[in-house]
């Protein structure tokens, strides 16, 4: 979006800031590395909008932003080496290029500097953004083991694959809206209404991961094409294409999940999903929690003109190839 530029380059420059140390080089190389992938920096995004719309400067909202900016790529460095992730963004993951022990101690260094981050946040009180940030870091830990859990398991209902894809993903998006706000000094019914409003963009964009990775166009996807169905991961595409599958089906994707030609399993798989419509049962999933994060987002008491660029920042985060 080129109205968002701005805001990219205001991020941009508070992460090329952080002047990262030189030494010891296999500690700090890998984060100025992965930190210069770049990637849609959506979360810290809605905190600078979130903020804006009470009339607070991108640069005096900057800390806070960074902050869950550099917590959201801790959590990726550890999840790409958990998930055993040969990509990121189109490039190695830390963890290929270097090593699981280096990605382990590098990702721990950058949830250390998220705080520090958000210890230089003057607008807004301090325990209040560190409240929101230890409970969503605890519920991301919570929603990643469940993601780990599941792939031993092969009676995950979808209620709790909802659940964990609130904590892993949709908590941190709605967090970055609420930090925004208390930065901005909202009162505690808007603070809930953006928090309601980033969870359910969350677990859309989350919804539109899960299709992307099996339906993407490789050259724009950046990740691997199928690794959800390589690695046999319980996605919502997957739990309603099992729920809606006949015994046929059922038989033939439990065959493919021990499928060795990989091209095969993925195009296969990918075959029987359609002939069920797991994808157009996906959207509609998609869809209903998006009208849930515009609703939430008009009982925000603040003007509709000041909320237009996260309404259309919300549209335009489905609609994406990557």
């Amino acid at each position: 979006m080129k109205a968002l530029e701005p805001i990219h380059h205001c991020i941009d420059q508070g992460i090329d800031a952080l002047n990262l140390p030189g030494h010891p080089e296999n500690l700090y190389a890998p984060l100025r590395y992965f930190m210069t992938l770049g990637g849609k920096r959506m979360r810290p995004v809605f905190t600078l909008l979130s903020a804006e719309m009470y009339g607070i400067s991108h640069q005096d909202a900057l800390p806070g932003a960074l902050a869950i900016e550099l917590f959201h790529n801790f959590t990726l460095i550890h999840d790409d080496m958990m998930d055993h992730a040969p990509l990121r963004r189109g490039k190695v993951t830390v963890h290929e290029r270097w090593n699981n022990d280096i990605a382990l101690l590098s990702g721990d260094v950058l949830m250390i500097k998220a705080y520090e981050q958000l210890s230089h946040q003057k607008k807004g009180p301090l325990d209040q953004m560190l409240e929101l940030l230890n409970k969503t870091a605890i519920e991301v830990c919570e929603g990643q083991q469940l993601d780990m859990d599941f792939e031993r398991r092969s009676d995950v209902q979808l209620d709790e694959y909802r659940t964990m894809i609130r904590l892993k993903t949709s908590v941190l998006l709605g967090c970055a809206v609420e930090m925004g706000a208390i930065i901005g000094g909202a009162h505690l019914g808007d603070r809930n209404a953006l928090y309601a409003f980033g969870e359910h963009v969350g677990m859309a964009f989350q919804i539109q991961d899960d299709i992307l990775d099996l339906y993407a166009e490789a050259h724009l996807f950046g990740k691997q094409v199928g690794g959800d169905v390589i690695s046999n991961k319980k996605t919502l595409l997957n739990l309603l294409a099992y729920q809606h599958a006949d015994q046929t089906q059922k038989v033939k994707l439990e065959e493919l999940s021990n499928e060795k030609d990989l091209a095969k399993k993925v195009l296969e798989v990918r075959v029987i999903y359609d002939q069920i419509g797991a994808k157009e049962l996906c959207e509609i999933e998609m869809r209903e929690h998006h009208e849930k994060a515009l609703q939430a987002l008009k009982e925000v008491s603040i003007s509709e003109e000041k909320k237009k660029t996260l309404y259309a920042l919300s549209d335009y985060l489905l609609t994406r190839e990557n």
